[in-house]
């Protein structure tokens, strides 16, 4: 019975690391890539042109968006948007979109 509340309370443990080690195994997207500047991504929200990105929204980001890979606690993550890379969890792109149970 000990063991098996021992184990059960790993596997989330495990979970988070999985989560930040697929992340770090990504590159970061460059903010210079085509794609990435077509979508107007920034990696710090707070460098957002809301005058050029009118569908922009206070309290956007890419950790609460649904194409964001990653979890709560998670610095970057994969995007289903750019895949291959991670993105960090203040960006933003054009793309964002409510992550579903986050607003």
């Amino acid at each position: 019975m000990v063991k098996s509340a021992l184990i059960a309370g790993l596997i989330p443990a495990v979970g988070l690391t999985d989560h930040a080690a697929r992340a770090a195994s990504l590159p970061p997207l460059d903010p210079g890539d085509p794609t990435a500047k077509a979508l107007g991504f920034v990696t710090d929200v707070h460098q957002v042109d809301a005058t050029a990105n009118p569908t922009y929204k206070t309290g956007q980001m890419c950790g609460n968006c649904a194409q964001y890979q990653g979890g709560a606690g998670d610095a970057s993550a994969g995007c289903n948007i750019f895949a291959g890379h991670s993105v960090p969890r203040g960006g933003w792109c054009k793309v964002w979109a409510q992550k579903p149970g986050a607003g």
